[in-house]
Formats: structure tokens, sequence, C-alpha cells
């Protein structure tokens, strides 16, 4: 049974961690509004930027002079997994949930006799997943020094990925990230770059529209900023979904910290009483002897 000593001194200790995932909650809290008008500003965006892309696509269709964004290289044998996760950890299953659906698709490559190649960014992916695709790891990208997240970050990532499939290196390559829904719910979201897919959703217009210059021509100047539009919208996205899991779990770590410390309260005062009772007992047993 533990001393008084050592349960006033554990006490001590989760009051002392309480204060601190408090504190944390309160700072994910406050960085989580500015994260999440972020991701809800950029959506609209990317939603009709994604939407004026599908409909150059379509009327591209499958031409010969169609960019190579657009058509890919004919082949699917390599695929590179952009896995964008946090540079810091304490966020709950934020950061495990992504690294576990780019784990997955990884595994149904491999056993599809595809080559895989995986590119991270953010520390916590890096180190949960290199651990068993260590073999597969191209680059890692670090945006520690990155205090707020900015498109020149985004275009930063996108020219390596895209000087890569310049050189060849791959043929499909597809971003993972988790798309913020609320402060509970964020979900594992994984989404193909290049080639260029149309939206499943996507509804072709009424409207006629004479392109000048012509469509491949405004495709081949689109589709690069599609890749760093689509690579922004998942960092927009993570910021908003990291500050969300954090808030969460500093809320549930501050409230088992709090159960802890009662029960150990009540231990420590079942103790002291304990103590005081045999106390007691000596007292009485000596003066009944004399």
């Amino acid at each position: 049974m533990p001393s008084l000593k050592d349960l006033k001194n554990r006490i001590e200790s989760v009051k002392s961690t309480r204060k601190i995932t408090k504190a944390m909650q309160m700072v994910a809290a406050a960085k989580l509004r500015r994260a999440q008008e972020a991701a809800e500003m950029s959506r609209p965006y990317a939603e009709r930027f994604n939407a004026v892309m599908a409909g150059l696509a379509a009327s591209v269709g499958g031409s010969d002079s169609a960019p190579k964004l657009l058509s890919g290289t004919g082949r699917d044998n390599v695929h590179l997994l952009v896995v964008m996760t946090a540079e810091r950890g304490l966020c709950g299953g934020f950061n495990a949930n992504i690294a576990k659906l780019a784990r997955s698709k990884a595994e149904e490559l491999r056993a599809a006799g595809k080559t895989v190649k995986i590119l991270t960014v953010g520390k916590k992916g890096r180190d949960a997943i290199k651990r068993d695709w260590v073999d597969s790891f191209v680059g890692h990208v670090d945006l520690t020094e990155v205090k707020r997240m900015s498109y020149a970050d985004a275009q930063g990532i996108a020219k390596d990925v895209l000087e890569r499939f310049d050189t060849g290196e791959f043929d499909v390559a597809t971003i993972f990230f988790s798309k913020f829904q609320n402060v509970v719910t964020q979900i594992p979201t994984a989404q193909q770059i290049i080639p260029f897919e149309v939206p499943e959703d996507y509804e072709a217009s009424d409207t006629l529209y004479d392109y000048e210059p012509d469509e491949e021509a405004i495709l081949a100047d689109l589709l690069p900023r599609a890749v760093a539009t689509a690579i922004f919208s998942g960092l927009l996205e993570n910021g908003a979904s990291e500050q969300g899991a954090r808030m969460s779990a500093m809320d549930n770590a501050t409230r088992n910290a709090g159960d802890m410390i009662e029960k150990l309260t009540i231990e420590f005062n079942r103790s002291r009483q304990a103590v005081i009772t045999n106390e007691l007992i000596e007292i009485i047993s000596g003066a009944e002897a004399l």
C-alpha cells in the first residue's frame, strides 16, 4: 500500500499534468478557430476550381494532345503516396488514422504488383510509416518552422512532386490527409492528384464555352496549379483537423486527470484515517495496559 507521502506526491503530479493539458486545450481551441476558417474558406475555391478543371478535361477527352498531367503516362505501375500529417503529437488518433489509411493503400498496391513510393509531409507521418516501409521512402518535407500554412508551402511540395513526375519517377500520385468535419470527427481522405481525376459527382453543364487559347493550352497552365491547390487544400484541412483532434484529446486528458485526482484523494484520506485510527488504538491500548 502506498505511503501518505507517495500518494500526496502523486496527487500533486497529476494536478500539474492537468494544468498542462488544460492549457494545451485552450491553445488548441484558439488555434482551431483560425484553422477552421482557413479550411472552410478554401473549400468553395477548390470546388469551383475542380469544376472548371473537370469541364476542361471533359471537353478535351482522350485527345492525343492532352497534357500529360491529364492523360497520364498510360501506365499505373508506380504509385507515389504523399502522406501529410502533423509535426507534433498529442492530438489523439489524428496522425495514426492518416498513416493507417496510407499503409492500407500501400499494401493494397503492393499486393496488386505495383511499385510504391512514399513522400511524407510532417514528422509524425514519417515516424509512423518508416518502420515498415523504409525501402519505399523517397523524400520528406519538414514544416517544423512553418507557423502558419501558406500557398507558397504547398507550391514547394507541388514543385517537388511535379519534378518527380516529369522525370518519370511515378505514374500516379495520391495525397493523404484528414478532412475536417467538426471537433470530434476528422475523416482520413485519399485524393488522386496526378493524373487529374474528374470528380464522380461532376455534372456537365449545358452551357457552351469558347476557350481562348484552346483547352489544351489552358490545361497545360492550370494542371500544375491544380496539384498545388489540392495539396494546399489538404494542408489546410489537416491544420483544422489537427487542432480539433488535439482540443478533444486534451479535454479528455483533463477530465481523466480530474477523475484520477478524485480517486487518489479518496485513497489518501482513507490511508490517513487508517493511520490516525492505528495511532488511537495504540494510545488506548497503552493506557489500558497501565
